[in-house]
């Protein structure tokens, strides 16, 4: 029995549709309302959620897309490495705001963990992305750093989130947007910051 490869636009548009649903901006409202929910169950806890989304994710991830359209820069996955600092210190700037709002309103500590986990992860991401001049990946350092958050949140979910991260790194690579080292890199960067952080500060 013979097999057959996919065509390859195939394979390209299943790429692009796992970057564009696992892209940064989503990952991070999908993880806040998870673990807003877990920290405060219900109602509260998804208002925490939703509040620390719009810091974290909603308003950088709409930035982006703005920013891609008015032509600042190539798109709202900022392919161009060297087009990155400006993106990464607007979206710290927002995540900085997310932090002090939740510390003025006595946010759940494992809220304010989380948030504190993100920007520390974008930290790393810019020092590696400007000093180093290396094209990590930011969807797998978030994809790895929301794996390992929610693991430790509620225990048994590797066996979901660690495939996804996976399928990320693939789809990045596949659509030629990442050598397989950067995307890696940018999971075990996620993964080994946010986890650290995250244990700390909670």
């Amino acid at each position: 029995m013979t097999t057959t490869t996919p065509p390859r636009g195939i394979a390209d548009r299943a790429a692009r549709i796992i970057t564009e649903v696992c892209a940064p901006g989503i990952l991070v409202v999908a993880v806040l309302l998870a673990i807003g929910w877990y920290a405060a169950p219900g109602p509260a806890g998804l208002g925490w959620g939703v509040l620390a989304a719009l810091f974290c994710g909603v308003v950088p991830y709409g930035l982006l897309i703005v920013g891609a359209r008015l032509g600042w820069w190539t798109d709202h996955h900022v392919r161009d490495r060297g087009q990155r600092l400006v993106p990464l210190l607007i979206i710290i700037g927002c995540v900085v705001s997310g932090v002090a709002t939740l510390l003025a309103l006595d946010a759940p500590t494992a809220m304010l963990a989380l948030v504190v986990a993100m920007l520390a992860t974008l930290f790393v991401t810019l020092a590696v992305t400007v000093a180093a001049r290396w094209k990590i990946s930011v969807h797998t350092a978030v994809a790895g750093g929301s794996a390992v958050l929610l693991a430790l949140t509620y225990g048994s979910l590797p066996v979901v989130t660690v495939p996804v991260v996976a399928l990320v790194g693939w789809s990045r690579v596949r659509l030629g947007d990442h050598t397989p080292a950067q995307t890696l890199a940018g999971a075990a960067l996620g993964a080994t910051v946010a986890g650290c952080v995250f244990q700390w500060v909670g």
